[in-house]
């Protein structure tokens, strides 16, 4: 860093600046627009260099719009008016590179270098990441070249997320070749504890190369993941030198003194590196930009280090997600079965917080077997959050399905079908409610209910947006509570959090009458969901906790429970990613299958 950071005109110094935008998947012109909003933000600090995220004309992912030939089109036309827009800013753009030869048409995950009105170089992605929600091999080609301008004699290398996660990477090969500065353009979506494992990459791959390091990555919803944002800059010994706040848009700007990097340093560090090695990541290629020194100098604010604690970040990624589905789908309104239990209150309160009270409608549905305590607590909660609430008693639709389901049931024993028809007269009320309103209805169930099927298809797993579908249900409650810390006062009512949780189907009914206690049960679905634990060691796991002999059959039950619900699963909406290992794009099994665990 420099040591007057309101002189970026100095030799060797550059201030470059990292964009951290939300973009929509496919608004190719509104995306335009955003980077050329953000390029003038760049300006007016004085910034040499604006990094944008990775694909930010198309948007992230764009999966099989990529296969359009249209959509292609329209995203390089984009990126020409984008580049002749840019003046005297170095911006890198991230956007689909389409090549044809002989063969046919390639695909590349690419960075845009823009300068003086023109598209002066092209970084193509080398590591296309193919696990998780990541699809790119599917889409894309891999590039063969790792770009490093130079700047007013600055080396800066380009490169593209996936790109620094490898030990030995394109940015080795642009470290060989002088970089003194490498600058990574991600759409890297938030998991639980995810950031720390992005600054340990950031920095550690600094430290081992001696370069300075801009990571700049996008924030906003989009169908199921969630960006956080969370850019950083790192510095040559390692460093942390400074974050950009996460879950907002926001300019993170910053002078580096290149110059001042012990150039034999960074070579020895490049040099312990085999040649071969780096030969089959690609070979380097280098462009040099006449850019003239800024003559605007605004004095910067000091780089600081953001952090949020584990359940503000799971909180605040709710929030987003949701928010930007609705916005990004165009709906404005939604409703919310609030039952008075402790699934429905935290779903309503980040819908609250996501879009405002006034467009959330509660709507309390009890049945004969409803508490009169329910009740109670789902007018209290709406109360405290200034949401309207809407009372239809379910009992005329569930004695009309009783009557007309008489004769073919006659005979048999009560059991689940005439439980789970109240959750379907649910059901159908609220998709009637947002039908006539033009609403959008959010289902309330979660990560541990998703896992072993204690969810009525057609029932509570009606709607649009799952919010909390990846939360399991501890998770739930240590929500809640945070969001009574939150303020202002204590919107979920602790008579919520407090009371035994059960879906009221039957009389006297509680969840664990057919499910383990949650802590264990949100114990063994980590263990055998997220971590791809074998059950015979999920069952050593819980003994060496101190279970008795009998948690083997628990176990073994619960895994059953969730190989057989993916059937349910395929069906229920989309919902916000914050583990490891969602249900969705993450998790891809067969719905028919023969394999016994």
């Amino acid at each position: 860093m420099t040591s007057d950071n309101g002189n970026s005109g100095l030799s060797g110094v550059i201030r470059v600046a990292a964009a951290q935008i939300n973009t929509t998947v496919g608004d190719i012109d509104g995306n335009a627009r955003l980077v050329e909003k953000w390029i003038t933000k760049a300006q007016d600090q004085g910034a040499d260099l604006v990094a944008f995220p990775e694909l930010t004309i198309t948007g992230y992912p764009p999966e099989d719009l990529v296969l359009y030939d249209n959509f292609i089109a329209a995203n390089n036309s984009a990126l020409s008016r984008i580049a002749a827009s840019v003046g005297n800013i170095v911006a890198m753009v991230g956007f689909v590179d389409s090549v044809t030869d002989d063969i046919g048409t390639k695909l590349f995950n690419a960075a845009a270098v823009l300068y003086a009105g023109k598209v002066v170089a092209i970084y193509r992605k080398i590591h296309l990441p193919n696990y998780g929600v990541f699809d790119e091999r599917r889409y894309f080609s891999v590039g063969n070249e790792c770009l490093v301008l130079d700047i007013r004699g600055i080396k800066v290398g380009v490169n593209i997320c996936e790109d620094i996660w490898e030990s030995i990477g394109p940015s080795e090969v642009q470290c060989v070749a002088g970089a003194q500065i490498v600058v990574n353009l991600n759409s890297s979506p938030f998991e639980l504890g995810k950031q720390g494992h992005r600054v340990d990459v950031v920095t550690e791959l600094s430290h081992r190369n001696r370069v300075y390091t801009l990571y700049t990555n996008q924030i906003g919803g989009q169908d199921e993941l969630v960006f956080d944002g969370g850019s950083m800059l790192a510095g040559p010994g390692g460093e942390l030198l400074g974050t950009a706040p996460r879950f907002e848009e926001a300019l993170l700007v910053a002078d580096i003194d290149a110059g001042a990097l012990d150039s034999f340093r960074l070579q020895h560090q490049s040099f312990a590196i085999p040649q071969d090695e780096l030969d089959q990541i690609g070979q380097p290629s280098s462009i040099e930009i006449d850019l003239p020194a800024s003559t605007v100098h605004p004095q910067l604010s000091e780089l600081s280090i953001h952090s949020l604690d584990r359940l503000e970040s799971v909180y605040r990624a709710l929030v987003l997600g949701t928010q930007d589905y609705l916005k990004k789908t165009g709906f404005k309104k939604v409703a919310i079965a609030v039952s008075g239990g402790i699934d429905s209150a935290i779903v309503t309160a980040i819908a609250v917080d996501a879009i405002g009270a006034e467009n959330v409608v509660g709507v309390a549905l009890p049945s004969r077997y409803s508490s009169e305590g329910s009740l109670t607590d789902a007018g209290d909660l709406c109360s405290r959050l200034g949401v309207e609430l809407w009372k239809i008693p379910i009992e005329p639709g569930h004695s009309a399905f009783e009557e007309m389901l008489g004769e073919a049931f006659e005979g048999t024993e009560p059991g689940l079908a005439e439980e789970n028809t109240q959750s379907r007269v649910r059901g159908n009320l609220m998709m009637s409610i947002a039908n006539k309103y033009g609403w959008l209805v959010l289902t309330t169930g979660n990560k541990s209910e998703m896992a072993t099927g204690y969810a009525t298809l057609y029932g509570d797993m009606a709607g649009a947006y799952a919010v909390i579908k990846d939360v399991p249900k501890t998770l739930v409650y240590e929500l809640c509570h945070h969001r009574n810390q939150r303020g202002p006062g204590s919107p979920i009512p602790n008579a919520i959090i407090e009371k035994p949780p059960s879906a009221e189907l039957r009389p006297d009914q509680l969840d664990e009458d057919s499910l383990p206690p949650y802590e264990q049960l949100d114990r063994i679905i980590h263990q055998y969901i997220e971590e791809r634990i074998p059950p015979e060691a999920i069952v050593q796991s819980e003994q060496a906790l101190g279970e008795d002999g009998a948690i083997e059959s628990v176990i073994r039950r619960i895994v059953l429970l969730i190989d057989i619900n993916e059937y349910k699963r395929r069906q229920s909406p989309p919902g916000v990613k914050i583990t490891g290992l969602a249900f969705g794009k993450d998790r891809r099994l067969p719905i028919a299958s023969g394999w016994q665990k």
